[in-house]
Formats: structure tokens, C-alpha cells, sequence
């Protein structure tokens, strides 16, 4: 009877919502590499199926791989972290499968076919990270106490990159912010970007009711006193000279849009993100004037590519240089019409750095519209789960945290997003868990263990006060 009860506690603690949800990425998962291990079985697609051609076990390997850990993942959470926030993590886990997925099936086709096996053992490492997270920040607040330390490392990390910078001949030309550590390329924007959302967290939670109360005057302009003000935009403005020796427009774009959505959260005043908005107007001309290939982007986002059948010499000449990857791009996306052409039946080849840059396109190129829209709205719920755990946090710091950290997903997803589809320049910034790429990958992982640790904690503090 003891050990009947004891299953029966276990029973009660094990966190079935999240196994349950976990049913929908694993079958994707199967699914998707299934059809792509039969097309490569079977390259002539008109072929009738058979038992030779059909995909062998060792082809589902990997992604039996990848559902076995998120299973152990599942496991360790409902033995230590049962409280935990049960939807983040298969939200988490169905974008990365389809990262996996997409890299397998672009891999061939850009000459990488290990790039599957990659992007998987990223994800592998990223769920570690995500585990030691949980485990090592017992105590969220204590990263408030160390506001300016932490936005100095991240600073001092990216401020490595410059030496490989200023080596470039042309500085009038962009460049990604890497810093090479032996065989290893790592991109140190990917951490700087945790490292602010702390310092502004810590700082406007320290000092949310003065500047959210905003008693100092520039004619009818109320803003926060000076005393406040100055230590974030001294901050944000040594963050952003940055750009001008890393030369990276995603990074500039990603720094100042955390800004403003850390100052609204902190104050909840629509004033301050409108004059930071006129700021960004003002320093966006500038960096227009500065550098050509600033420039040569806001040329692409104007160029017609509907009706190309009216371009001339100098249009086809422009669309066959700098604006091929755009270009192709949107030829990709307008092929794939509202369903697509079916996962591994398309042509992302022809569209330059699609495996990261433009994985978007490729996505709704054999995925269409309606798989678009299907990953936007993952995309919805994740945002969502991250701004309800902010909502349902205790202290002001671990709101602004867990809502900063958030908005960090939310905002790239929007820059790359509107990039692919010609509505913004294109910038080299990672779609979250979908594009290729390992520091990406371990930074969103840290990311998502700071919302899951965040929930914990709350639910058991409300558990405690109960």
C-alpha cells in the first residue's frame, strides 16, 4: 500500500500538460524527417513508394535523439522543478525540431549535408545550458545586484570583436560581430543582449517610481530627473557606439528596441517611447549618411520587384548584386503561394545565406503562407507564456526581467520577419531557434531557463504566502 501511494505522489507530480503538449513537436518531428529521408531514398519523386526506398532507422536516429532529451529534460523538471511553467518548453522544443528540420533539409543544398547533425547537437548543448540554468540561479534577484558588472562583460565581450574590425581594409562595409575562439566562431551580440535586459531591469526596478513619475521639464516634454535618465542613456549610448566599429545595423536595431520596450515596461509611459523613437529616427539618419551600405539596404526595401518586367539595365544590375538575397528571397515566398511547394520539394538554393539570414523565405517557400502563419503563431504563444510569467512574478525586478527577456524574442522574430519580406533592411540577426547557428541557439536556451526559473520561483513563493 505504501509503494502503491508513493506512484501515486509521483503520479500526481509528474508534469503531464507538458508531456501532452510535447506530442505535437515529436510527431512534426517524425513526420518532417520522415518525408525528407524518403525524398533523399527516393530521388525520383514520380517513382512508386516500396520497401527499399522507404526511410531506414538510421535516418530517424537523430530525431529520436532529440525527443529522447527533451523526454529527460521533461523528467528532471518534474523531479526538481515540478512548478515550473508546463508550456514554455514544448513551444521551445516545436521550433527547434523545425530548426533541425529546416537545417537537414537545406544542408545538401548548400553543400553542408552534416548541417542537420549540427544544428542538432546545438540544441543537444543549448537543452544543457537550459538545465544548468535552472539549476545554478537559485536566486534570480542576485543578478540585480550585479546590474553593472553584468552590462560591462557583455560590453567588454563585444567590444573583442573590434580588433577584427578595424583589421577590415573597407570600413565602410558590414560586418558580423564574431569573435573565433580555435575552430569555435561565437557571437558575443548573442550574450551583450541578456546582459543589457539585466542592467535595465535592475536599474528601472530600483528606480521605477521616479521614473515612471518623470518630474523633470524640456518645454511641454516631461522626462525622468537627470540623475536617472543619465545612467541609461550613457548605457544604451556606449552600447551603440559599438555599432559604429562592429558595423552590424541588427545589432544597433536590437540594442534600441530593447531600450524602448525596457523604458515603456519600466514606466509604463507611451511618451518616453515616442521621443525615443524620434531619437532613433535621428540616429538612423545618421548612421544612413555615415555608411553606403546602410544606405544600399533602405535601396533594397524600395526596390519593385513585382514588376520587374519594367526594370532596366541598371534594376537588373542592382538585383543581381546588392539586392540578389532579397530579391530571391521574395521570389521564394511568392512561389510557395498559400500552401508551398512541400518540405525538401523547393528551391531554397538559389537564395543566398538561407540557412540563417533567410530561413524565413525557405519556410514559406515549401511550407507557404499557411506554414507562416503557423510558425508566427508559435511565435505568439511563446511571447505570450514569457509576458504571463513577467505578469505573475513578485518583485519589480523579476517582472521587468522576465518581460525584457521576452520582448528580446519578440523583437528579433520582427526584425528578421519583416526583413525577409522586404519591409525593413535586412539585418544579419538570427530568427530565434529556427536559423542555424550554435551561438544563437545557447543564448535562447539561457533565455528560456531564466523565464522557466522565474516561474518556479513565483509559484513557490505564492505557495509559501498561501
Amino acid at each position: 500500500m505504501a509503494q502503491l501511494a508513493q506512484s501515486r505522489g509521483l503520479s500526481r507530480r509528474y508534469r503531464w500538460q507538458e508531456l501532452g503538449l510535447f506530442i505535437i513537436p515529436f510527431m512534426i518531428l517524425l513526420l518532417g524527417t520522415g518525408q525528407l529521408a524518403l525524398l533523399s531514398a527516393n530521388l525520383d519523386k514520380t517513382a512508386p513508394i516500396t520497401a527499399k526506398n522507404l526511410p531506414t532507422i538510421q535516418s530517424l536516429i537523430p530525431t529520436f535523439g532529440l525527443i529522447v532529451a527533451l523526454l529527460v529534460v521533461n523528467g528532471i523538471l518534474s523531479w526538481r522543478f515540478r512548478k515550473a511553467d508546463q508550456m514554455l518548453l514544448p513551444l521551445v522544443g516545436l521550433l527547434s525540431g523545425i530548426g533541425i528540420l529546416m537545417a537537414t533539409r537545406l544542408g545538401p543544398n548548400i553543400g553542408v549535408p552534416v548541417l542537420g547533425t549540427r544544428q542538432l547537437l546545438w540544441v543537444f548543448i543549448g537543452l544543457v545550458i537550459f538545465m544548468a540554468t535552472m539549476f545554478l540561479l537559485r536566486d534570480i534577484e542576485w543578478l540585480g545586484r550585479y546590474k553593472y558588472t553584468s552590462l560591462a562583460f557583455g560590453i567588454l565581450l563585444l567590444s573583442t570583436t573590434l580588433v577584427n574590425s578595424l583589421r577590415t581594409k573597407n570600413l565602410d562595409s558590414p560586418t558580423h560581430d564574431q569573435l573565433n575562439l580555435g575552430p569555435i566562431a561565437f557571437q558575443p551580440s548573442e550574450l551583450l543582449k541578456i546582459c543589457i535586459v539585466i542592467f535595465f531591469a535592475a536599474y528601472l526596478g530600483e528606480n521605477l517610481f521616479i521614473v515612471a513619475r518623470g518630474n523633470m521639464r524640456i518645454g511641454n516634454v516631461t522626462l525622468p530627473p537627470l540623475r536617472q535618465l543619465g545612467p541609461i542613456i550613457s548605457m544604451l549610448g556606449l552600447a551603440l557606439l559599438l555599432f559604429l566599429g562592429v558595423r552590424e545595423l541588427g545589432l544597433a536595431l536590437l540594442i534600441y528596441g530593447i531600450f524602448l520596450c525596457m523604458i515603456y515596461l519600466g514606466s509604463g509611459k507611451a511618451s518616453y517611447v515616442l521621443w525615443g523613437l524620434a531619437g532613433f529616427i535621428v540616429l538612423g539618419y545618421i548612421g544612413y549618411r555615415l555608411f553606403s551600405y546602410v544606405r544600399s539596404r533602405f535601396a533594397v526595401v524600395g526596390f519593385d520587384v513585382v514588376h520587374w518586367q519594367n526594370w532596366t539595365t541598371a534594376d537588373t544590375t542592382f538585383a543581381q548584386n546588392q539586392g540578389l538575397q532579397i530579391v530571391q528571397g521574395i521570389l521564394a515566398l511568392s512561389s510557395g503561394g498559400i500552401l508551398g511547394s512541400g518540405l525538401g520539394l523547393g528551391h531554397p538554393a538559389f537564395v543566398p545565406v538561407v540557412q540563417s539570414d533567410m530561413v524565413f523565405s525557405a519556410i514559406g517557400e515549401e511550407l507557404g503562407l499557411a506554414g507562416l502563419f503557423a510558425i508566427i503563431g508559435i511565435y505568439l504563444f511563446l511571447i505570450y507564456r514569457g509576458f504571463r510569467i513577467a505578469s505573475d512574478a513578485t518583485t519589480p525586478f523579476t517582472k521587468l526581467l522576465a518581460a525584457g527577456l521576452t520582448s528580446i524574442f519578440a523583437i528579433q522574430t520582427l526584425i528578421i520577419a519583416a526583413g525577409n519580406m522586404k519591409f525593413l533592411p535586412l539585418t544579419g540577426i538570427p530568427l530565434p531557434f529556427l536559423s542555424y547557428g550554435g551561438s544563437s541557439i545557447f543564448a535562447n536556451y539561457i533565455i528560456v531557463g531564466m523565464l522557466m526559473r522565474i516561474s518556479y520561483n513565483t509559484a513557490v513563493e505564492r505557495e509559501g504566502d498561501s
